[in-house]
């Protein structure tokens, strides 16, 4: 039997602090297209049951066009089921209709489903109240490919939105499906037992970079075999880039030109790094404008620091001198000396200072 495990789709994120209107707009859609997509996948390789292991809408009270795109695409895949946990973030008002394809879950103990061809899929929505007591009521069957849901993040604590692997050992569970975190990940509860964390559906913000996707599962055999599947609409890619031999702000656009590669698809983020000893006023925005036709969307951050010749500050009678001078005398040690110079000196020149 083939399945999908997929997690944090956040339908209706508001992505107006990563992106500028128009381009939020329309990121929105492609995450409900990557959703989309996913479920056509899952239609032409025959995949029986998709599970939803957490955070489907990015809110309570989810926006109407979000719910209803949602169930409508559940109702047009009626020989899929859908096995919907909810996470953190889809903790109240998601549940609008009763679909006979729809499996949902609890907070008030486990539920368990039986697909047939000796496979079940459990889970429960976990609580501040129940994350406690959770590990000792379930109670798997033995002999069978048990697959759990559950949605935080996979480690040896217990707590809300955690997950304590330790206390699944030896509970017949074949495949741990996890949501929570937005990066991919894979690992094992004990030996043979695998617990996988797919990552969101789709890259939102500049923490959620790489590629994005969902697994496919497969419980031929009375085992369960996966793989990761990329559907990202966009990839959002990071870029460090070191401008220390730069000269002039020209020579650093260049660098900056020529260290990036990217697709004409790609959300892009340039950090810019190293000591620099020339103005950096307009550093950012020359980076852009040199990036813009290169991907469809890119920032730029400058982390740069300025070059420190405590030497020239002798003779230097402006405020920077007196400022670095003052720094110098001080009884601070050379690391927060350092620390201070740099933030002074950004603020000074009218940049970002990191503090």
């Amino acid at each position: 039997m083939k399945l999908i495990h997929c997690a944090d789709i956040h339908l209706g994120s508001s992505l107006n602090s990563v992106l500028p209107p128009d381009k939020a707009e329309t990121r929105k859609a492609e995450i409900r297209r990557a959703f989309a997509n996913m479920l056509d996948y899952g239609r032409a390789v025959g995949v029986r049951a998709v599970l939803l292991c957490g955070d489907v809408f990015d809110s309570d009270r989810p926006f109407k066009k979000d719910k209803e795109f949602f169930y409508n695409a559940v109702k047009s895949h009626a020989d899929t089921d859908f096995y919907y946990l909810r996470g953190n973030h889809d903790t109240s008002a998601s549940y609008i209709e009763e679909l006979p394809n729809l499996k949902t879950f609890t907070p008030d103990g486990w539920t368990t489903y039986d697909l047939g061809e000796g496979l079940t899929v459990s889970g429960i929505e976990m609580t501040g109240k129940n994350v406690a007591s959770l590990y000792a009521s379930l109670s798997l069957p033995e002999g069978k490919t048990n697959i759990v849901m559950l949605h935080g993040a996979p480690g040896s604590s217990v707590g809300k939105d955690l997950v304590c692997l330790n206390k699944l050992k030896q509970k017949h569970i074949s495949y741990l499906a996890l949501g929570h975190i937005h990066k991919r990940a894979e690992g094992e509860i004990e030996r043979g037992v695998p617990y996988v964390m797919p990552g969101c559906l789709e890259g939102r913000g500049f923490d959620e970079d790489g590629e994005k996707g969902f697994y496919l599962m497969d419980t031929d055999g009375g085992k369960v075999s996966y793989r990761f599947v990329e559907n990202s609409q966009r990839v959002v890619r990071i870029r460090e880039i070191d401008i220390s031999a730069a000269k002039d702000l020209f020579s650093a656009t260049e660098i900056v030109r020529g260290s990036v590669k990217c697709e004409r698809s790609d959300i892009v983020r340039v950090v810019l790094t190293g000591e620099t000893d020339f103005e950096c006023d307009g550093m950012e925005k020359d980076a852009k404008a040199a990036l813009s036709g290169m991907c469809w969307y890119v920032d730029v951050k400058d982390k740069t620091r300025p070059k420190l010749d405590l030497t020239a500050a002798e003779g230097d009678l402006s405020l920077r001198g007196e400022f670095m001078r003052l720094v110098s005398g001080s009884d601070m040690d050379d690391d927060m000396k350092r620390a201070v110079l740099v933030a002074g000196i950004r603020a000074l020149s009218g940049r970002e200072a990191d503090v």
